[in-house]
């Protein structure tokens, strides 16, 4: 296994002690480049500019510096029962995908979707990642309309080469059950898992779930608390993860998140040193 970090680790969107002005992208893979680490993990939200051209530069960067960009993350929701919002969704999933084609990215980090009825992320926190159904509407038909819309985004994204990873990202992927589900009914080769070790916090037995998904894992998202918590402080044992991994088969990369209360500077050179002390002992 090796390590990148996501471009989340030194910009948590306004919500850490490095506040809201955010590095360059190009300082970023320098940085992983400095600290050792093989690749960097884009998110959409902090690309700024998205034509070719850019993208090719930025693809020359990591280039240069001899950092893989491994994956680009996408936002968006296909749990909206309007058929052509859901379009829409489809269509900003497609644009991601042909910015990691630009970029030479592997992967896209895909989101199986959640109602939004609990729109303050730290209440919705608070309510354990859970939220009601809109009102007239049952979990089956939020599956339903993921499943439909992955299979769409997944066509289009074997065709640029590039492989969706489904994050156990809360609403429908809250637990190990909603994940699978929803690839089994894609029923896609180009629709795996980013595999995120905390976002299982709030299950009775975490690792049980993490080890469901496991076999299906194409990227793993390795959280990190340094400093504690922005909004919850999950004991994570990575040794154990290194094992249920390598178990599960996989050897991809390590995609560290960092989101503790620590100053980037910090927390990231700690959250390397942890993991590398995990992955050199399981």
């Amino acid at each position: 296994m090796q390590l990148a970090i996501s471009s989340y680790s030194f910009n948590r969107l306004g919500a850490g002690p490095e506040g809201r002005e955010r590095p360059s992208l190009a300082h970023m893979i320098e940085t992983c480049a400095r600290l050792g680490v093989a690749g960097i993990e884009l998110i959409g939200l902090q690309i700024d500019r998205t034509e070719p051209a850019d993208l090719h530069v930025l693809k020359q960067t990591a280039a240069r510096h001899g950092v893989q960009i491994v994956a680009v993350a996408a936002h968006h929701n296909f749990v909206t029962p309007d058929p052509a919002r859901r379009r829409e969704q489809i269509d900003v999933l497609a644009r991601w995908i042909d910015v990691a084609h630009e970029l030479g990215a592997p992967i896209v980090r895909a989101f199986g979707g959640r109602w939004a009825t609990i729109r303050d992320f730290a209440a919705f926190m608070a309510a354990g990642g859970e939220e009601p159904p809109l009102e007239g509407y049952q979990p089956d038909d939020a599956f339903r309309w993921s499943a439909e819309a992955f299979r769409i985004a997944c066509y289009y994204a074997g065709r640029r080469g590039v492989t969706l990873a489904l994050e156990n990202h809360w609403g429908l992927t809250g637990t190990a059950d909603g994940v699978l589900r929803i690839l089994q009914d894609t029923a896609s080769p180009w629709l795996q898992v980013a595999l995120d070790t905390g976002n299982f916090n709030f299950r009775p037995d975490p690792y049980a779930e993490l080890a469901r998904i496991a076999p299906h894992a194409i990227l793993v998202h390795a959280k990190t608390y340094i400093g504690g918590g922005l909004y919850y402080t999950p004991d994570l044992d990575y040794r154990r993860i290194i094992r249920l991994l390598r178990e599960a088969g996989f050897d991809g990369y390590l995609s560290i998140e960092f989101e503790g209360r620590a100053h980037p500077d910090q927390g990231i050179p700690e959250s390397i040193a942890a993991l590398r002390q995990a992955i050199e002992s399981a």
